[in-house]
């Protein structure tokens, strides 16, 4: 059975002192590794939150990164910084990467190839557009978000996060039969070592929702956006997470 995940975006939100409050409750309230959590702050944020995060079951990621290791790359993150933190998670090809930023698959392709080398886990996300559902197209858009992200797979650690983009931050959520349906076609892709590879789902995640979605045997966990930056609701996500 593989073990859930419950993963915090704490997207441009957080830094100083309250970055460090909200990882130590999480921290104080997570007693033992029966789920797998990861917090992610803003950049600028990740050595608090890193040495707060120490001797606890929380590990620390990161929301993005680029693929060089160094370099005149104005602006960017080299994975051996986020190494020096002791960063172990990075998320990649957000929809909010995709959307505003511009970044295409073979750009994603690059950096989840970067993570792993390094050793990073890249924590991969895919979805489709609400035009994109209308019009039938959600497969088609995931199967061309997958192609590339495939062929780097082989045995190593990845992480897979099927956020549907119509659901980030709207309040909208997909249906657990809905998230399941794209989850089994993810899982269908990447083949026989499918059953091996953890898929989350992303988008609109609360602890009200929690449990209809983390109770489908194929939906491994969730990729948690606002609620994460609450450390009650987090719990409280996990608390269900550990339940079902």
């Amino acid at each position: 059975m593989r073990k859930k995940f419950i993963a915090g975006n704490w997207k441009m939100h957080k830094g100083g002192k309250e970055a460090i409050e909200i990882a130590k409750n999480v921290k104080e309230g997570i007693q033992d590794d029966k789920v797998d959590v990861m917090i992610a702050p803003p950049f600028t944020a990740i050595p608090d939150v890193g040495r707060t995060l120490e001797g606890g079951f929380v590990k620390l990621g990161a929301q993005n990164m680029h693929f060089e290791e160094q370099g005149a790359f104005t602006g960017e993150i080299s994975p051996f910084f986020l190494l020096d933190f002791g960063v172990k998670f990075v998320i990649l090809g957000h929809s909010e990467r995709r959307k505003i930023f511009g970044e295409v698959d073979d750009l994603i392709a690059k950096k989840t190839a970067a993570a792993l080398t390094f050793n990073l886990t890249p924590i991969v996300c895919v979805g489709e557009t609400l035009s994109e559902r209308e019009e039938g197209k959600t497969f088609d858009v995931i199967e061309r978000e997958l192609n590339t992200i495939i062929p780097l797979i082989d045995k190593k650690k990845i992480v897979f996060a099927y956020e549907p983009i119509w659901a980030i931050g709207t309040g909208k959520v997909a249906t657990p039969e809905t998230a399941v349906e794209v989850h089994k076609f993810i899982r269908g892709k990447l083949g026989d070592i499918g059953q091996d590879i953890r898929i989350l789902y992303g988008g609109s995640v609360k602890p009200e929702n929690a449990e209809s979605l983390l109770k489908e045997e194929e939906i491994d966990g969730a990729l948690v956006g606002g609620a994460s930056l609450n450390p009650e609701s987090f719990l409280s996500i996990i608390s269900t997470a550990r339940s079902v």
